[in-house]
């Protein structure tokens, strides 16, 4: 008996038999079984998925004897020949060389008659994109109203290539790529069933090469088989696959870790004498570091990556201590130089560049561990604050959130009893004397909380302070005087003297007389309080109070007449 490989010795028989097409299966099957059998599929996904296998199964699900059935019993004779393919109502044509209108006029001939054993006509196309577009508009309508015994399975693996009007006509199902496990059990089910003594490790390694298909993992297999024979070690699988590299990747990106541009080096070297292509070994290094920093973010869920299980625990080992920021930056780097990597004529010096590059770089701190590093020196700070009266400096750290200290004047504090609480509290700010400095800290500060508040008051003079009493003078027919004394304005000015006095204020609005204003222009008023009127009216402008209103950042820094007239 000739042999065959085992790509074919073990294709799937029953839908039981379909490895990592779940959705595919079950939605077939209960079709089958609820007898909503559709007139044309279109199964499309990535190369040896079990696309064509599935459609045998369905061939043979709608014409075995015991069928329709989810089961086909495949020793009936219509099982029997679909699966040796030599079934007459089950046809499997190749689209790649009967592509053209002939052949498709050709089948819509033979489609009108009925079915030679089985209950249905089958056809199941293989590789159906590669049909002309001639062709595919000549099967439009037999596909959309093809006779009841007849039904079309397409399969493809470039589904953007297959026209909307045939994807509209068809039940489309989209077969996914099969997962590193659920191929590395597909071939130690082989092994078994072959008296093969394979490592699991090595299982793994030969389900990787196969990339996500089954049939390539099979043909890998069926290869390390002739290599090495029925016993096979895993030094033979890193032999035949070329996995020498894998050493060299950790140890590089171990170098890289340390910051070791010297010992970079030497490692790209041995890996250059050692006969491997460093246009691959970039390929592999991408993926390397992508793995890092999956396991570094998803260490609990990182199986779930198709990373081999042996190098999960050596990729938690050697990311510990790196911050994932640096992770990434590392991977956008290399990602960035991929395409310039690629054109380069020489391949080892552009890798020597650019993973000497990776080495020299700064590690990145994560904003978290700066944010907390600063509150942890606060709060020292807070507690190291001496239980006595001090002086305040311009910047000072207290319980609450920094403000701007006003610096013109003494101010005293009253520390509590660590035993309450541990934090110091300001009481009062008591002025010496030098109430205008005071006022100009004032109205800087209440700018900073409120700008248009701080515009309305910018024409006011402290008159007095004390006792949590402030009295505020206005110029007589002030603009804004009715305003300020509102309520709301009130009790907002009132908050936010409180923050800069650190004590609880009252808030009292005096008229100031001797606040007088200057006549001494031709129209009665003086030039300051022009310029007054001017600002007054800008303040008041409505595109201006929408800006402060939108951005609740912006601040009002200084209002300027325009001079030049012409601009």
């Amino acid at each position: 008996m000739e042999y065959l490989v085992l790509a074919r010795k073990f294709r799937p028989q029953t839908f039981e038999d379909v490895a990592g097409q779940e959705h595919v299966v079950k939605t077939l099957s209960n079709a089958i079984g609820k007898g909503r059998v559709a007139h044309a599929f279109l199964f499309s996904g990535p190369r040896g998925v079990g696309k064509t296998s599935v459609a045998r199964i369905l061939a043979k699900s709608l014409n075995c004897e015991k069928g329709p059935t989810a089961t086909p019993c495949n020793v009936c004779s219509n099982c029997i020949e679909i699966t040796k393919g030599t079934s007459l109502d089950v046809r499997e044509i190749d689209g790649a060389s009967n592509r053209g209108i002939d052949e498709i006029r050709e089948l819509r001939e033979y489609i009108k008659f009925a079915p030679a054993a089985a209950k249905y006509k089958i056809y199941i196309i293989d590789e159906v994109h590669m049909l002309t577009r001639e062709a595919f508009n000549a099967l439009l309508k037999t596909l959309e109203e093809p006779p009841a015994h007849v039904i079309f399975i397409f399969a493809t693996t470039e589904t953007h290539k297959v026209p909307a009007t045939i994807l509209s006509r068809c039940q489309c199902y989209d077969f996914r790529r099969i997962s590193l496990v659920e191929i590395a059990a597909n071939l130690g089910r082989v092994a078994v069933a072959e008296g093969i003594e394979i490592s699991p490790t090595a299982l793994i390694w030969i389900a990787e090469a196969g990339d996500g298909s089954m049939r390539d993992g099979q043909s890998i297999f069926d290869q390390v088989i002739s290599y090495a024979g029925m016993k096979i070690s895993d030094t033979d699988v890193e032999e035949i696959l070329g996995l020498v590299d894998r050493k060299y990747l950790f140890s590089l990106s171990d170098a890289v870790l340390q910051r070791n541009a010297g010992r970079c080096l030497t490692i790209l070297e041995e890996a250059y004498l050692a006969g491997i292509d460093m246009k691959h070994f970039y390929q592999m290094m991408l993926k390397h570091f992508r793995n890092m920093l999956l396991v570094k973010i998803a260490a609990d869920s990182s199986s779930s990556f198709d990373i081999a299980p042996e190098q999960i625990e050596k990729l938690k080992i050697q990311v510990q201590g790196t911050s994932r920021e640096t992770l990434q930056r590392y991977l956008e780097i290399l990602i960035k130089e991929e395409d310039s990597f690629r054109r380069s004529q020489e391949a080892r010096m552009k890798l020597e560049t650019v993973i000497v590059g990776l080495a020299y770089l700064e590690p990145i701190i994560p904003l978290v561990e700066i944010i907390s590093t600063i509150e942890a020196l606060e709060q020292k700070i807070r507690v190291g604050l001496p239980v006595t009266a001090v002086n305040i400096e311009p910047r000072l750290t207290t319980a609450k959130p920094i403000k701007e200290i006003p610096t013109n004047y003494e101010t005293e504090i009253n520390v509590a009893d660590e035993k309450n609480n541990g934090n110091s509290l300001l009481k009062s700010n008591k002025p010496t004397g030098d109430l205008s400095a005071l006022g100009n800290d004032l109205k800087k500060f209440i700018k900073k909380e409120s700008a248009i508040l701080g515009a309305k008051i910018d024409s006011a003079e402290i008159l007095s302070y004390a006792n949590g009493l402030l009295t505020l003078g206005f110029p007589k027919g002030y603009l804004f005087l009715e305003n300020i004394s509102e309520k709301s304005q009130k009790d907002q000015l009132e908050q936010i003297a409180g923050s800069f006095f650190q004590e609880n204020v009252t808030l009292n609005i005096q008229i100031n007389e001797n606040h007088k204003v200057n006549v001494s222009d031709n129209n009665g008023r003086s030039k300051a309080n022009n310029i007054n009127d001017i600002k007054r009216e800008a303040m008041n402008h409505p595109i201006l109070q929408k800006v402060l209103d939108e951005f609740s950042g912006a601040e009002l820094i200084e209002i300027k007449p325009r001079t030049d007239k012409s601009r």
